[in-house]
């Protein structure tokens, strides 16, 4: 079984200028991020606006994604739904297409309990051999996935690793502590912090913009053990992760990245693109970074 760590890009979708996926434009972001010391990717999460496409969408860009990687680096495929049975088949489509992995948000809107969420987990591990990614997002997912549920959740065989995205470094710690040497932690937040506290990897949006960097702190941090290179580059990328922070994190990573040259389209309704009063400061990270396209 596949083990992972490091940087891995939740990749954005692109679209054509009249809303298609675009496959070409996939497939060079796939070559681009690859190319820039990526160690893995995750198609289809929320950056890749997973709710706005269909289902026919949803299973070309995982299957473009994981034949254009072509096994140079890890490729966990998105395949949350609110319905467990629609999780279910989009994880078997998922390991049918070559993913490495799988990564599940819990279902949404539901509020579904504790007993109903380790079901649903249950189920889909029950019917794929490869590796599943729990995704803890209590600000969007209205669920949150608490320590110790998530050491009740490592007990099933293969679910191994957890995207810890609910703001709380401690929360790393925790994990790790209940569950032992069960489950591997991917920061979703706070990636220096959440590193020197256990975890083992990163999965970072401002990376869809800057792999490089985004690689370059877990090498430093995680694998050279040197906190403190690490956090002098942590302050060098922080105006950027700041800039995509928030509710319009997936217009203003598309618009980064007409910024730096290469467009991926608008987002998806209800999305609009970044408001303008929102560019001209984004453009001015980016330039400081020397990731701003020339004109």
């Amino acid at each position: 079984m596949a083990t992972f760590r490091g940087s891995y890009t939740v990749m954005v979708t692109p679209f054509d200028s009249e809303g298609r996926v675009d496959e070409a434009a996939l497939r060079r972001f796939v070559d681009a991020q690859i190319e820039g010391g990526v160690h893995g990717l995750i198609p289809l999460g929320s950056t890749g606006e997973f709710l706005s496409l269909t289902r026919d969408e949803r299973r070309m860009v995982a299957a473009t994604v994981v034949e254009q990687a072509a096994g140079r680096v890890p490729v966990l495929v998105g395949t949350a739904a609110e319905w467990t049975d629609e999780a279910v088949a989009l994880s078997r489509e998922a390991e049918e297409l070559g993913a490495d992995g799988v990564m599940v948000v819990p279902p949404y809107y539901s509020s579904p309990t504790e007993d109903e969420l380790f079901r649903h987990y249950q189920r889909i591990a029950e019917a794929i051999a490869v590796p599943m990614m729990v995704y803890n997002n209590p600000n969007t997912a209205n669920v949150d996935l608490k320590a110790a549920f998530v050491a009740r959740l490592s007990g099933i065989d293969n679910v191994s690793y957890i995207k810890e995205s609910s703001g709380s470094v401690p929360r790393v710690t925790e994990i790790l502590r209940l569950c032992e040497e069960r489950m591997t932690v991917f920061a979703g937040y706070h990636p220096w912090e959440s590193y020197l506290a256990g975890a083992q990897g990163y999965v970072s949006v401002f990376s869809n913009i800057a792999p490089g960097l985004s690689a370059e702190l877990f090498r430093l941090t995680v694998d050279e053990g040197d906190a403190k290179a690490g956090l002098a580059l942590y302050r060098k990328v922080l105006p950027l992760l700041e800039a995509l922070a928030g509710d319009l994190y997936v217009s203003a990573t598309k618009a980064a990245l007409g910024l730096t040259g290469m467009p991926v389209g608008e987002p998806r309704p209800p999305r609009l693109p970044l408001p303008e009063s929102r560019v001209a400061p984004l453009a001015a990270v980016l330039a400081d970074l020397g990731l701003l396209a020339k004109p």
